[in-house]
């Protein structure tokens, strides 16, 4: 096999170690050397002079978690050195030969070779907005978790007040909460707290308020309307920070949220994911494939095992799937359609699934080509072709008892 990089090496990256394998090749032999640094900014610098000192041009390092990302930083400020990120399940080493030593030469061996395909990793500015809008995601999700323990609270108290307001957390809910943590019990005092806007009748928001609310659980709505501020207002620090320093991305979030069922904030967390370069994926199907939305290769003996979507991606993959269930509610659009068709074949699990790779395909070619997205009003069905047609209308006269011996019309000779 062809030795592409003659002077590589592989870094097998620890919380606390990082293990160099070099693999030179000097007058037709192979030498390897293996040396163990810490992973301290001084541990790092000294391994960048040792591979500097051997003349080593290609580094290949796999993804553990955030422990390759200083190694990364540190070697790439350095410069001089071609690094790849691997994911571990494309260098999995051979079975028996598990140790930290015989990993960084099995990676420096595999990249001897070109036989490492390289992982994207996304600039300094793309990386910090995926940070953030990760973190944003989390605090969402953390915030969810409050006002699910917020109603679970209340339910204990038998103060029914989210079957009778869609928003526990809204104005009249916040209002609510806050007289019940300082003590107030009455149920028609309560009621009188809520909106004009409040549908609920304010007999049946007597009732639902009517409970048993124990000093305890006065603590706990208490603690957990404080986190919920806390949470918010993180939320909103980020949200600032964002937005001035969005302009590296403001022409793309522009055209991406063109596309039914893409809002800003989804626009941003989606190109935090990609990136907005599109020349680093050579076609389509590579773009989706990496994003895991594509249903994996499982075939043996001519027969297709499993079509399930290839697991990971998950950041990507859900914001995606939470984008195609609002764009399928725009009527006319195509992606509705396409959920339409699917859906009555394969369920709605997988033609939501196959709304959210047609959404990230078409988000794509915008970034690629530098275009908007065109809304094209469509029908829901697919138009059936003239034979298609002959042959539903065969079926229908069959079921009412008739035969039918159809030929197509003669076409007319054209005249001289």
């Amino acid at each position: 096999m062809d030795v592409l990089h003659p002077r590589c090496a592989g870094l097998d990256v620890h919380k606390r170690t990082v293990v160099a394998a070099a693999r030179l090749v000097e007058d037709g032999k192979v030498n390897k050397e293996v040396r163990t640094f810490e992973t301290t900014t001084a541990g790092l610098m000294a391994l960048a002079e040792w591979l500097s000192s051997r003349a080593v041009t290609s580094v290949a390092m796999e993804a553990t978690g955030v422990y390759w990302k200083p190694v990364w930083h540190i070697l790439s400020s350095v410069g001089g050195f071609e690094l790849v990120l691997a994911n571990a399940l494309h260098v999995k080493a051979v079975p028996g030969r598990k140790r930290d030593v015989s990993d960084a030469a099995w990676i420096a061996d595999l990249q001897a070779h070109g036989l490492i395909r390289a992982s994207f990793v996304p600039p300094r500015e793309v990386g910090e907005l995926r940070s953030l809008m990760r973190t944003r995601k989390q605090l969402v999700r953390e915030r969810t978790s409050h006002t699910q323990r917020i109603q679970k609270t209340l339910e204990e108290a038998n103060i029914k007040l989210d079957s009778v307001i869609s928003d526990v957390l809204g104005q009249s809910g916040r209002a609510m909460l806050e007289a019940m943590i300082a003590g107030e019990s009455d149920a028609k005092r309560l009621a009188r707290l809520a909106s004009p806007r409040i549908k609920a009748a304010p007999e049946t928001l007597e009732r639902a308020l009517d409970g048993r609310l124990a000093e305890v659980q006065r603590l706990l709505l208490r603690v957990h309307l404080a986190q919920i501020d806390a949470v918010e207002a993180s939320i909103a620090t980020i949200d600032r920070h964002v937005e001035t320093h969005l302009d590296p991305f403001r022409t793309a979030v522009e055209q991406v949220v063109t596309v039914p069922g893409m809002g800003v904030r989804s626009a941003m967390a989606v190109l935090a994911e990609t990136g907005i370069d599109m020349s680093r994926f050579p076609s389509q199907g590579q773009f989706l494939s990496w994003a895991c939305m594509v249903p994996r290769s499982d075939e043996s003996a001519g027969k297709r095992r499993s079509s399930r979507l290839r697991p990971g991606g998950n950041w990507l993959k859900t914001m995606m799937v939470q984008c195609a269930w609002a764009a399928v509610r725009k009527k006319g659009s195509r992606f509705a359609a396409l959920f339409e068709r699917l859906s009555a074949k394969r369920g709605a699990r997988r033609a939501i699934c196959a709304v959210a790779a047609e959404m990230l395909r078409t988000i794509y070619h915008m970034l690629k080509d530098g275009t908007c997205y065109e809304h094209k009003c469509l029908s829901l069905h697919r138009q059936a072709t003239p034979q298609e047609e002959a042959k539903r209308l065969i079926r229908r006269l069959a079921r009412i008892g008739y035969v039918a011996d159809i030929k197509p019309i003669p076409t007319p000779a054209p005249s001289v």
